[in-house]
C-alpha cells in the first residue's frame, strides 16, 4: 500500500510550485522580474522535493513493492505534472513580458 504521507506530498509540493509559479507570473506582467525569478526558483525548490517523494513510489515499485494504484495517487501524479507545466510557462511568461519591458 501507498503511504499517504508521500501522496499527501506530492500533492501539497505540487499545489506549492504552482501557486509560486503562479505569482512569478503577476510580478513579471507588473515588472517586479527579480520578485518573479525568486518566485520560480522557489517553485523549482519545491518540484524538486514533490519528485523526491515520487522517486520513493518508483524506488519502491522497481523493488519489488506493489502499490495499488489509487485515485488519490492520480491526483497526485497529476498535481505534480501540471505544476511543471505551469512553472515551465511562468518561465516563458516572464521572458515575455521583460522583452515587452524593453521595447
Amino acid at each position: 500500500m501507498v503511504s499517504e504521507m508521500v501522496i499527501f506530498s506530492i500533492i501539497t509540493y505540487s499545489g506549492d510550485a504552482r501557486s509560486s509559479s503562479m505569482e512569478a507570473i503577476t510580478y513579471a506582467k507588473n515588472g517586479d522580474f527579480d520578485k518573479a525569478r525568486e518566485c520560480i526558483e522557489e517553485a523549482s525548490k519545491k518540484l524538486e522535493l514533490a519528485h523526491k517523494e515520487q522517486t520513493k513510489l518508483i524506488q519502491a515499485e522497481a523493488q519489488g513493492q506493489k502499490h495499488d494504484i489509487s485515485l488519490l495517487l492520480i491526483h497526485a501524479q497529476d498535481h505534480l505534472m501540471n505544476a511543471m507545466t505551469v512553472r515551465d510557462l511562468a518561465d516563458e511568461f516572464i521572458n515575455i513580458y521583460m522583452k515587452i519591458s524593453n521595447k
